[in-house]
């Protein structure tokens, strides 16, 4: 919770201070288009990249598996959404950072390990949880689960 605090305190301080030196560098309109400029490229590759995460689950949810790390890259691309369409030059590289296909994935799967360990993911066909590692399989290599009552005979013919 302090990380938060200190980067919604410290990051605008850094920004600020980026922009000013950068504009007393090159000026203040060439580094106000600068700004809207990294925001536009960065909205348009959005654009793209999103899409084509959107293609991938839908493909996955399609072949019926669940589409883990298109859910993680798709709050990525979210987050770097954000981050472009804050001025500054700091959020714009991580946004791009972010943006950059192989940075995400790599991200995504970073942090699906660290939720399959804290438990209570599903990755693949293989539940993971804080209480079992793995569910057994049975003999024909599926599980099925459901509940179950018991039934009279008197129930049955009713």
């Amino acid at each position: 919770m302090r990380i938060l605090f200190l980067l919604f305190v410290i990051m605008p301080i850094v920004e600020m201070f980026l922009l000013i030196k950068v504009g007393a560098w090159i000026g203040a309109w060439y580094t106000i288009a600068l700004v809207l400029l990294t925001a536009m490229i960065g909205i348009t590759l959005l654009r793209h990249q999103g899409l084509q995460t959107l293609v991938n689950a839908n493909q996955k949810m399609r072949s019926g598996e669940m589409p883990v790390s298109e859910m993680g890259e798709g709050v990525m691309l979210a987050v770097a959404g954000a981050l472009l369409l804050t001025p500054g030059f700091v959020t714009d590289t991580i946004g791009f950072l972010l943006l950059t296909p192989g940075v995400r994935q790599l991200l995504v799967r970073a942090v699906v390990e660290r939720l399959v360990k804290a438990g209570g993911v599903v990755q693949g066909n293989v539940y993971y949880s804080s209480y079992s590692e793995v569910r057994p399989e049975s003999e024909s290599g599926k599980v099925i689960e459901g509940d179950f009552r018991e039934v009279d005979k008197s129930d049955r013919e009713a």
